[in-house]
Parts: C-alpha cells; sequence; structure tokens
C-alpha cells in the first residue's frame, strides 16, 4: 500500500520529484511511454525484468501523479492503453534529458565504446587507446 505524499516533508525540488518516479522501474516506464502510448503486454516487453505487479502498480502510482494517462476503450476484448499526459510527457521527461545525457557520456558505453568504470578507470575502446 502506497503512504501518502506530505509536500511540507520535501527538502527540494529534487526530492519532490525522486518522489514521483523514484524507484527502479519508473524512469523505464517513462521512457517506453514516450516513445508511444502502449498497451499492459507491450510495456512489459519493452522493460524487461519488471514483474506485473511492480508494472501494475507503477503504472497506477504514475497514474496518480497525473504523469500517465489510462484510457479504457470500450471493446470486446477489453483494451488499455497508456501514454503519458503532458505534464509527464512534456515537463517530466524534458528535466529527465539531462541526466539520459549524463549517463551516456559517464556511465553507458558512447559512440567510441568508452565509459568510465566505477573507480574513474575507462574501459572499453578508450581503455586500450594510448594518450591523445
Amino acid at each position: 500500500m502506497r503512504s501518502v505524499r506530505r509536500p511540507g516533508a520535501y527538502v527540494c525540488g529534487i526530492d519532490a520529484a525522486m518522489d514521483v518516479i523514484g524507484g527502479k522501474w519508473k524512469v523505464l516506464i517513462l521512457w517506453a511511454l514516450d516513445e508511444k502510448p502502449c498497451r499492459f503486454g507491450e510495456l512489459r516487453r519493452a522493460v524487461p525484468g519488471v514483474t506485473e505487479k511492480v508494472l501494475s502498480s507503477h503504472l497506477k502510482e504514475l497514474e496518480d501523479d497525473g504523469i500517465v494517462h489510462r484510457e479504457e476503450y470500450a471493446e470486446v476484448p477489453p483494451r488499455v492503453e497508456y501514454s503519458l499526459t503532458p505534464r509527464g510527457g512534456v515537463s517530466l521527461n524534458a528535466a529527465l534529458g539531462p541526466l539520459g545525457e549524463w549517463g551516456r557520456e559517464n556511465v553507458f558505453p558512447g559512440a567510441d565504446g568508452a565509459a568510465l568504470a566505477p573507480e574513474g578507470r575507462a574501459t572499453g575502446a578508450a581503455a586500450t587507446k594510448g594518450p591523445s
């Protein structure tokens, strides 16, 4: 069960934002929904490793926070599609963009295959190159 947020309890804006997007899967869900609206099964395939229970819980929380919109279609069989709201798709993903860029530059291998190991040493192609 989810605890109720108390806006006065936040220390700063990052604290408040992390309350909305915190956890292992929420940012990946937002990334997948930024590509296109998805049904539950599509999201589950787009976020490998997430369980149905956790995905369902996170989608409900993001919906409660006004980040994700859940559209139910009156069809047989029933169809539900998830998409980002303007608050989630425009403002939140715009805020997450620089974080993703930082990750690509500093952690995830870039075009030349270089990334930094936790100790600060280069790995991949950059580790075998001499000084430039």
